[in-house]
């Protein structure tokens, strides 16, 4: 039973829905679908404590969503947002059960892949902390760049003006377009979409170098865990530590 925190936005969440459904479907037969239960927050509220800078209340509602779904019965977690895992280990601390990093599967994928230094690409939260990039220089080896200041500035703008909105626009495709160009000027060797609703505006089409999606990433890891195609539920509660 796979718990998902959710609802921020709903946009993205509506994604991971898919995904696992369609992933299990895929992995077990036409009629099968997902185990999942999802806790959905206002995104309204959370965007105001983000902007707010007030990360405790943030952790608050997030050990507590956490904490309702193992209650209801879920085996495994997903954070269902890149920006949120600055509480990752809060949440983990908080609950029994597994929770898995958006950034681990992420990491393992493009280090298999033999590539060391990546382009971010998220809110301007993700992109200026240390809590992602840190994790993925600290427990991975990887070089991560980050645009240029005016660049943050726009793909943080297009998330919470249009993205989270169910808004996709031409002109901020292009835009994006432009500042994974200059990051491959930059040197980077692949590009990560560390926001969840970012792979509604942008594919592996719009990059000269290859795209790491984590929202496409996230799932399918979930159900790498959930289906015991792969031993890593332990390595799961680990890595969230």
């Amino acid at each position: 039973m796979i718990g998902l925190i959710g609802g921020m936005s709903w946009e993205s969440s509506a994604e991971y829905y898919r995904l696992l459904n369609e992933g299990v479907r895929i992995r077990l037969g036409a009629t099968a679908s997902a185990h999942c239960l999802l806790w959905s927050f206002d995104f309204a509220e959370i965007e105001a404590l983000q902007h707010a800078g007030d990360w405790s209340r943030l952790t608050e509602r997030m050990v507590d969503a956490a904490r309702r779904l193992e209650a209801a019965g879920a085996d495994l977690l997903l954070i269902c947002t890149n920006t949120m895992h600055r509480m990752a280990h809060d949440v983990q601390s908080s609950v029994s059960i597994p929770l898995i990093h958006i950034a681990d599967p992420t990491a393992e994928r493009i280090v298999a892949a033999g590539l060391q230094k990546v382009g971010l690409l998220g809110t301007a939260f993700t992109m200026e902390q240390d809590f992602y990039k840190g994790r993925l220089t600290e427990r991975y080896g990887l070089e991560v760049i980050v645009p240029e200041e005016q660049d943050r500035a726009t793909v943080h703008r297009i998330i919470y003006d249009e993205l989270v909105t169910g808004r996709i626009e031409s002109s901020s495709r292009e835009a994006y377009r432009a500042v994974i160009r200059r990051l491959v000027g930059a040197g980077a060797q692949a590009v990560i979409l560390g926001c969840t609703e970012i792979m509604l505006l942008i594919g592996q089409e719009d990059s000269p170098v290859p795209i790491f999606d984590t929202t496409d990433i996230h799932a399918a890891a979930a159900l790498d865990h959930a289906l015991g195609t792969v031993k890593g539920i332990d390595k799961a509660r680990r890595t969230a530590e």
